[in-house]
Parts: C-alpha cells; sequence; structure tokens
C-alpha cells in the first residue's frame, strides 16, 4: 500500500481531439506548483497521480494543487493492486467513530467482476460488523468510504474530496496584460482571466513623489499573491508622473481621470503588442466609479487600436468582488492605505458622461506620443518568481 493524491479535473473531457494538449498543459502546471516537494507526478486514465512524496508534504501538496487552475478536486488516497482481497482486506481494517457512513465504489476497470452497487453493499457489511457502534446512512453520512477502481490494476481509498479552483489550465488561451493599481479589483480581474486558462502579465502605473515606494511595495506583494494561481508574473512598473503634470497643468480637471486612463491604455497596447501579449485586462465595474460609465468605457476603448481590452469584472457588485479577494488572499494587501497614481490630481467633480469629441479636444493640448514614449522609457521589470 502507498499513499497518493488524486487529482481530478471537469471542463477538460468537454475539449474533444484538443483534450491531450489541456490535460499536458495541467499536468505540467502542476508540476511547475509543486517543484519544492520531492514527488512522481503522471497522468493516468481521467487523473493525475501524486506518489513517492515525504506524508508530512501532503497538507502542503494538496493545497498548492487544488490551487492550479484546472484542478476540479483532489483527494489523499491509499492504494494498492486492484483484487477482490485486497480491496475487503484493507476495508476490514477501516475503524470508524463517526455515527454513520456509506460506501461508494467506482469501477473504472470494467474488467473487475463485481459491480459498483453489489461492491459497496458487500464493502459495507465488512465495515458494519468490525464498527458495530455505527449505521450505514446512504444521504446523511458522516463520513464516505470512496474505492476507487482503476485502470492498470490500481484501486484507491479515500474519505475526503477537496474542491480545486476549476477552470482552465493557464497558458492555453494565451496571453494578457493586466493594469494592476493596488486595489481591491484589479487582482480578482487578473485571478478571473487565468481562471479561463490566460497566462497573466501586469502593469502598474506609479507617480513618485506623489505616491509612495509602500505603494509600489504593495503591488509587488499582490502580484506575488495572484502569482500562487497564475505562475510567474512579469510586472512592469511605469512612471506616470509627468503624464499627470502634463494633464493637470493643459487640460480641464474634470477630463483629468478620462485622459489618463486613454494614455494608460495607450501605454498598455505598445507593451502588449511588444511582448506578444493578446489582450488588456482592467478590473472595471460598469457604474462603481466615474471612469467606469458605458461613456467612459467607450472613450477609453477607442484608443486602443488592436488589442482587446478584456473586463472580467463588468457586471460583478463590490460585494462580489470583495469576497473572491478575500477568498483568494489579495484583500488584506488591497486595502494596505498606500494611495496609488490614480488618486493624485483627483478632480472634485470628474466628468461622468464624456463626449468623444470634447476629450479629443483636451486631448489635444498634449504631445501624447512624447508622453507615451518618455513613460515607457521609465519601465523597469520585476519577475514573481524572484521574491
Amino acid at each position: 500500500m502507498q499513499n497518493a493524491i488524486l487529482v481530478r479535473y471537469s471542463e477538460i473531457f468537454l475539449k474533444g481531439k484538443n483534450k491531450s494538449y489541456f490535460e499536458k498543459s495541467l499536468l505540467n502546471n502542476i508540476i511547475e506548483n509543486t517543484k519544492q516537494f520531492p514527488c512522481n507526478i503522471q497522468k493516468i486514465s481521467g487523473r493525475i497521480l501524486i506518489t513517492n512524496y515525504d506524508k508530512k508534504h501532503e497538507k502542503k501538496l494538496l493545497n498548492n494543487v487544488k490551487n492550479v487552475f484546472g484542478v476540479h478536486s483532489v483527494s489523499p488516497a491509499t492504494y494498492f493492486e486492484t483484487s477482490i482481497e485486497n480491496i475487503e482486506d484493507y476495508i476490514s481494517t477501516i475503524r470508524l467513530n463517526n455515527n454513520s457512513f456509506r460506501v461508494t465504489v467506482k469501477r473504472a476497470d470494467k474488467n473487475f467482476p463485481i459491480n459498483s452497487t453489489e461492491f459497496s453493499k458487500r464493502l459495507g457489511e465488512i465495515i458494519l460488523n468490525n464498527n458495530p457502534n455505527i449505521k450505514v446512512d446512504l444521504h446523511n453520512y458522516d463520513i464516505e468510504v470512496n474505492v476507487d477502481i482503476r485502470e492498470q490494476n490500481r484501486t484507491f481509498v479515500f474519505y475526503d474530496t477537496i474542491n480545486g479552483v476549476g477552470g482552465m489550465p493557464v497558458g492555453t488561451s494565451s496571453g494578457g496584460l493586466l493594469l494592476l493599481s493596488g486595489g481591491i479589483d484589479s487582482p480578482v480581474a487578473g485571478y478571473m482571466m487565468a481562471k479561463r486558462g490566460m497566462s497573466i502579465s501586469a502593469l502598474h502605473f506609479q507617480s513618485i513623489p506623489y505616491t509612495s515606494e509602500m505603494a509600489k511595495e504593495k503591488v509587488i506583494k499582490l502580484a506575488q499573491l495572484l502569482s500562487e494561481y497564475t505562475g510567474n508574473i512579469k510586472l512592469y512598473i511605469c512612471s506616470f508622473t509627468k503624464v499627470q503634470e502634463a494633464i493637470h497643468k493643459h487640460c480641464k480637471p474634470e477630463y483629468m481621470i478620462t485622459i489618463m486612463r486613454r494614455i494608460m491604455v495607450r501605454i498598455a497596447e505598445r507593451i502588449a503588442n511588444e511582448n506578444n501579449l493578446k489582450a488588456i485586462i482592467t478590473g472595471e465595474s460598469l457604474g462603481q466609479v466615474a471612469s467606469q460609465t458605458i461613456e467612459s468605457i467607450t472613450s477609453t476603448n477607442i484608443v486602443s487600436d488592436v488589442v482587446p481590452i478584456l473586463r472580467p469584472l463588468i457586471a460583478m457588485d463590490k460585494e462580489e468582488i470583495t469576497t473572491i479577494s478575500k477568498e483568494r488572499n489579495f484583500f488584506e494587501t488591497s486595502i494596505l492605505p498606500y494611495e496609488d497614481c490614480c488618486t493624485v490630481f483627483l478632480p472634485k467633480y470628474p466628468i461622468i458622461k464624456p463626449k468623444l469629441e470634447k476629450v479629443e479636444k483636451e486631448e489635444s493640448r498634449l504631445d501624447i506620443e512624447k508622453l507615451v514614449n518618455e513613460a515607457i522609457a521609465t519601465i523597469e521589470i520585476v519577475e514573481t518568481k524572484n521574491l
């Protein structure tokens, strides 16, 4: 008998002839996410199997694996060579303190001579005989004994099924550039797109001396937290100070946010094009703030000539976004009180429904190309894998 972790996936099964590509991507991502723990990881029929690991690392392995996108659930298990005698011998060693139980047999190996329902009853009787103070309850049970009889002459017995994060393996849907502000929304947006298989790079705008070095460190920490789900994130940190000073000096204050967002997108599109990233990702939610009305969003979209802008949170409210932020351990870092560049020169009455012709008129007071080039020249890159 040996210890093992069974890894299940669900949505990948829908991929038809391309299924093997997604399975290989998932396998590679699990290997990458568990490389600090010596173990053997292999694909078996309909599962990924982790063996030959130190039992003291099992909880950490389970946690790392369940956070890999594409994983539906994981179970710590015991496995051995399939035979009626081996299975019944193992089941006879089970001692339960719970009030009720049930046995569930799954027979992936159709050559096994007893059908699942009959064998479940037979194994349940063995457990009852050895645990006289418990009872069978098929619906409101305290513990479930799972017996998974699989191909290649292996049977797995387990009690716990731990939910994974689901989705598709990161890297199967090209790459996207996340505008990572440091607030609650943008890390969740990156998480949501990674869940659909997109590999994530990130772009952060800082406005030193108006923003602090601590604000920068906060964003680096958020990128690191996000990378626990996405794998390594290349974080581009861009100085936006001169851009904001120019807008503040030459344009009407109510257009500050609108013009600022448009220049951010121009910079993001340039970085995306130069690094083969296929989309820009933002944490915008419709109507949440002045820059997130349909009119403001349209004004921003129009400056991205080639690269689409994805807004996975567009129909979510703040409570829904905050719930995900807390679940995925982003929230406590996101609410640290270090201001980002969006709070610099903030107008008292930002325009809510900007008209494009008026936005372009205000923007014409600026040398946009020069401002974009100067901002891009300031970029530094931080790799989360080195943190």
